[in-house]
């Protein structure tokens, strides 16, 4: 696979826009040389300026620019430009447009507004990415394919309802097991015939929770095959080139921030060569502290590394403000080098922006951009996109470092999709993955790292496993997760764990007996509490709080750690701990706070020699990521505050900037960070 031995730096570049102003691209090339930009993603959105009309192509534009970047020893990332389509082709065929789920046909328009099963699309993106690979996949500024931009959506057209229904029929095989797996004896909801089988809809049928579980499944499905479909030519044409595409992120709208969870990326990441994705938290935000949303950003990046545990490239991010939340915030001085060299501590192999020059029109005209409305290289922004190339290309011996975390966060799309979906108990206070960042930003705190996994990794590299909520109970991870255990590990479950099936059945008969045998309990039920409404605990001699959900539960073979003192079940355990094999689980039957996690969590951080061996003192505000490469150890500190923090280390390092010895005692300014090594 073609490489190259720097940090990827740069991004989104549209010169499709500027053509008629030559001199905007001349200047373009120059102030990215000044700044260290050495790698730009070109056509993401140039279909029509390549094809304005059905088959009558332009490429001498794309050509220069092919050249021009490779003059001055830049890469070219080539995106395929199915992510917006020309108008002429929405008019020709309208098929190629999506259905909603009320079966209105859209117009043109937006992005990604495409149904992936027409069969005029695909013949018509696997035709330009072919003309593509040809044209360019021999030139030598190329390095990789970008397929498509941002995959989302669903479309409800005949087409896609056709496929549907064949790929439950290659599920279910008979319309039997299709109303056993549904449970459709509920509301008279049995089918006798396929063409019956609708999606899930608002004029329709909403409640069927196993039907929205495998519709979930059949959107990621019908995404990874529409990528399949572009893939396949660039893989023939130029099998050298590795192909990506851009996953994303969500959660600003509500205070959160995680990897989307309409598409299944653990699947979707088994695709591609290099995992990529598009990094936009919400900085400076009046509803938490810098280190939350810090954190936060961490957990993120942390999900995608994990996805194929080797480095991810940062496709997108922005050196100053965004342009599509409520309150897009600029960055303040210093933010964009304190966050960008985040993405590089935590295994990522670029910091890419969108975009390189800022749009003149439309609706992205104000997203953040290396090259602002004033061309200048004198204001903040560009000053400080040269000032962190320049410190890239001084941490350079870094790329393609990794990580060897010892704690693993246990995260399941399709259970989440299930516990998100099911009815009962409290909508708003579900909470699935903020429940596993509360959980992540424990070990965050004190500089431990740690991988987000999923049923299909390997245990075994783990010393502790934390798996809270396991909504869907599956064999095979169940399985997994007890010969862990038996081999010597530690695993954390809790309430709402083993609930249904991998249909989101309810499993009958309690909780199931794998996980009884795991946990050495029995459950009983659940009481759902207002947001007002608290319970408490005993635990080590000190009384906690809890909220949201009390989970009733008996102890069989398991150790009782802690006990309800409130309501109904005043005295029942709520926190125990169960030996099986050479090692040990733990099972939270409510959910507790910050407070009770760092109490609770520090004993095993202890017993199993977790803690950061570089770092004296954590300090929360204070991040420290590691990463190894040929007997190295590269510690990235980075001070997420609007405080100087003094840093004391248990060892002399040097700094890989300049080659400096660098003390035990460090000082970080506001917004400071600094890369060390040491062998």
């Amino acid at each position: 696979m073609k490489t190259t031995d720097k940090f990827l730096y740069g991004g989104d570049y549209n010169p499709e826009q500027w053509l008629d102003q030559p001199e905007v691209l001349k200047q373009d090339l120059e102030l990215m040389q000044k700044s260290k930009i050495n790698t730009v993603t070109l056509d993401t959105f140039s279909w029509a300026s390549i094809e304005p009309r059905e088959g009558e192509y332009h490429f001498e534009w794309l050509d220069k620019i092919f050249d021009d970047i490779y003059q001055i020893g830049g890469h070219v990332i080539l995106a395929t430009p199915s992510g917006g389509r020309p108008q002429w082709m929405s008019q020709k065929y309208p098929e190629v447009n999506q259905v909603d789920e009320y079966g209105r046909r859209h117009k043109h328009g937006f992005r990604q507004n495409h149904c992936y099963s027409s069969p005029v699309y695909r013949q018509k993106t696997r035709q330009i990415n072919t003309i593509l690979a040809k044209r360019y996949g021999k030139h030598p500024a190329l390095l990789m394919w970008h397929v498509s931009n941002e995959f989302g959506g669903q479309c409800f057209c005949d087409l896609c309802q056709d496929n549907w229904r064949q790929w439950l029929q290659k599920k279910y095989h008979t319309l039997d097991n299709l109303n056993q797996a549904w449970y459709l004896k509920v509301w008279s909801g049995l089918y006798s015939d396929w063409s019956q089988v609708l999606p899930p809809n608002p004029l329709g049928e909403t409640k069927v929770h196993g039907m929205d579980l495998d519709w979930k499944r059949f959107v990621t499905d019908m995404t990874m095959d529409f990528y399949e479909n572009e893939a396949q030519p660039l893989r023939e044409i130029t099998p050298n080139i590795p192909i990506t595409t851009n996953f994303m992120a969500e959660g600003l709208d509500k205070g959160d921030y995680y990897p989307i969870t309409g598409l299944d990326y653990s699947r979707f990441a088994k695709k591609v060569d290099i995992v990529s994705w598009d990094s936009y938290p919400a900085w400076h935000n009046d509803y938490e502290t810098l280190a939350d949303t810090a954190m936060k950003s961490a957990y993120t990046h942390d999900c995608f590394y994990s996805l194929k545990h080797q480095p991810f490239l940062i496709m997108e991010s922005t050196p100053s403000c965004i342009n599509s939340q409520q309150y897009n915030k600029a960055k303040k001085p210093g933010m964009n080098i304190l966050s960008s060299l985040q993405q590089i501590a935590h295994g990522s192999d670029s910091t890419l922006y969108f975009q390189i020059r800022q749009a003149q029109g439309n609706s992205e005209k104000f997203h953040g951009g290396v090259i602002g409305h004033d061309s200048s290289s004198q204001n903040r922004v560009y000053q400080e996109v040269a000032q962190y190339g320049q410190k890239l290309n001084s941490i350079a011996e870094i790329k393609g470092a990794v990580k060897h975390p010892k704690v693993g966060i246990f995260y399941d799309w399709e259970s989440n999709w299930a516990f998100n979906r099911g009815g009962a108990f409290g909508r708003p206070t579900r909470l699935g993955i903020q429940t596993l960042q509360k959980h992540y930003s424990v070990f965050w705190e004190q500089d431990i790292a740690c991988e987000i996994i999923n049923g299909d990794d390997d245990f075994s590299k783990y010393d502790l496993i934390v798996a809270p909520i396991l909504y869907m109970v599956k064999d095979k991870t169940v399985d997994k997760l007890t010969k862990f255990v038996e081999a010597g590990g530690i695993l954390i479950s809790s309430y709402f764990t083993g609930m249904v099936d991998e249909y989101d059945r309810v499993v009958l008969g309690g909780f199931p007996t794998k996980l009884r045998t795991l946990f050495g309990i029995n459950t009983k039920e659940i009481d759902t509490l207002y947001p007002k409404q608290h319970g408490h605990i005993e635990f080590n001699q000190k009384f906690y709080e809890t909220k949201d959900y009390n989970q009733v539960i008996e102890a069989t073979t398991a150790k009782v750690l802690a006990e309800y003192r409130d309501d109904f079940y005043q005295g029942t355990p709520a926190v125990v701990s169960n030996n099986l094999g050479s090692g040990k689980t733990y099972y939270l039957a409510t959910r507790l706070g910050d407070d009770f996690l760092k109490e609770f969590y520090q004993p095993i951080i202890d017993k199993l020699h977790l803690t950061n061996d570089f770092i004296t003192k954590p300090i929360y505000e204070v991040s420290c990521q590691t990463r190894e490469k040929n007997g190295v150890k590269y510690h990235f500190l980075m001070n997420f505050s609007e405080e100087e923090q003094e840093v004391l280390t248990n060892r002399e390092s040097i700094n890989v900037e300049d080659g400096s010895i660098v003390g035990k005692r460090i000082i970080l300014g506001k917004y400071g960070t600094l890369v060390v090594k040491e062998k």
